[in-house]
């Protein structure tokens, strides 16, 4: 669809807008986030997302807000395993409770930047070749049942991401916190403090990760302006998720395999519409759906056993 110009910067300067008052007004102090606090945010963030879908569909109509919750759904799912390997990069570098959310926040503006240009480029490829949906939909297909196969349990090496080696290589690191600082003058010589590598791993991990959610929303629309708000939306958001699930997101164990089957649905829809098979975005919303409700309901029936690790004595 044909968007204004005017509007796009008006939506971007709006976002802008929600970050700076985030940054700046309410959380413009180092602090622990409270259960409260979080579960607040994303009642907030979830309830301003559902009211644009509310304008998509009175301004664009049924279809467009179909999408726009489909893939605003499906971002979210997705960034549940996002959620987990933070909490992983957090406790690997011990990183303090009370600055968690100001690497997240940074963390989500480079994600905001990095993901708009992915979708703008897939956008523009799939527009020109129109064999790559079906190369996409394979590609889902295979990254489902690898997300399936894996078990789930994501390794945390910062050693073998090449961004930090780089970084290492070319700007000396504290060996220690500098409150909530990313850089510290020492001496007249500019450090990077380990907050600073946290920020790095998290925003690699993100491109990873968009290597998965970008396709899955590009494969459920080809609108440019739907896909890019969805993401937008969903990644807002992100922080207070993480902070209201961080002690559940453990509980939720087949999540991931739920997440796997959404990526295997969503490119075999796209592999069947190549034998003129078309599943309506209304039929694709409610398999999503009914497969996260299933995930959750089924890790809560059926938790995971908790392993007990047994030291060994002295001397075996």
């Amino acid at each position: 669809m044909d968007i204004s110009p005017l509007f796009w910067v008006g939506f971007n300067v709006f976002v802008l807008a929600l970050l700076l008052l985030d940054l700046l007004v309410f959380n413009r102090r180092d602090h622990v986030v409270s259960m409260r606090e979080a579960l607040g945010w994303s009642a907030f963030w979830v309830a301003l997302s559902l009211s644009f879908n509310y304008l998509v569909y009175q301004w664009l109509g049924k279809a467009a807000a179909l999408e726009f919750l489909t893939g605003y759904l499906i971002e979210k799912s997705l960034s549940v395993d996002n959620l987990f390997v933070f909490l992983l990069i957090f406790s690997y570098f011990k990183v303090p409770a009370q600055y968690q959310h100001k690497i997240l926040f940074w963390g989500i503006i480079g994600a905001l930047v990095l993901r708009a240009a992915f979708i703008l480029a897939g956008a523009a490829l799939l527009a020109k070749f129109h064999f790559l949906m079906y190369v996409l939909g394979a590609f889902l297909v295979y990254t489902g049942i690898k997300m399936a196969t894996s078990g789930g349990e994501p390794e945390i090496d910062p050693d073998s991401n090449p961004i930090v080696k780089f970084l290492s290589r070319h700007l000396p690191i504290t060996s220690k916190l500098h409150e909530g600082k990313f850089f510290v003058r020492k001496d007249g010589v500019l450090f990077a403090t380990p907050l600073l590598v946290v920020l790095v791993m998290v925003e690699t991990t993100d491109v990873v990760f968009a290597a998965d959610s970008i396709p899955a929303i590009l494969a459920v629309s080809r609108d440019t302006f739907i896909v890019y708000t969805s993401n937008v939306f969903a990644l807002l958001g992100l922080r207070a998720l993480y902070f209201a699930l961080e002690g559940l997101m453990r509980l939720f164990h087949y999540l991931h395999y739920g997440l796997a089957l959404i990526l295997v649905f969503i490119g075999g829809k796209l592999l069947v519409e190549g034998f003129d098979v078309h599943i309506s975005m209304g039929w694709s919303l409610g398999t999503v759906g009914v497969i996260l409700v299933l995930s959750v309901v089924l890790s809560l029936l059926f938790p995971k056993p908790v392993v007990e690790e047994q030291s060994e004595a002295p001397g075996e």
